[in-house]
């Protein structure tokens, strides 16, 4: 069985020129800094006319590897959290499968305990 994170974004009027350059260097640079080659990391779906509103759209499926989880999950949260800054003024939806995932301003997004120094 496996574990994905979702995280998407939604308001009226579409990403301007300026933040899907934006976007497009964060998820260019996430991808460069992600630690596994053979894991997924922060992937964007492409948007399509069935949700208009939809400007932002993605979803990371977790390792196997239970070593590997947290540090995906970190990097993946931190992705989406430049995102989201990127685009401060959308609504922003982030979930573990049915876990959301909450939002704080100066942290981030973040899971109780994820960078606790012990895992």
């Amino acid at each position: 069985m496996s574990v994905s994170l979702y995280y998407g974004a939604h308001r009226a009027t579409p990403l301007n020129e300026i933040e899907s350059t934006v976007v497009a260097r964060v998820v260019a640079e996430r991808t460069v800094s992600f630690p596994y080659d053979d894991e997924e990391g922060l992937y964007l779906h492409d948007r399509g006319a069935a949700e208009p509103r939809e400007i932002v759209a993605g979803s990371t499926k977790m390792p196997a590897d239970p070593d590997r989880v947290v540090p995906v999950i970190v990097h993946v949260l931190d992705s989406v959290t430049e995102l989201r800054r990127a685009v401060p003024d959308a609504e922003w939806h982030v979930h573990l499968d049915d876990l959301d995932v909450p939002w704080d301003e100066a942290d981030g997004y973040a899971l109780p305990g994820m960078r606790d120094a012990g895992l």
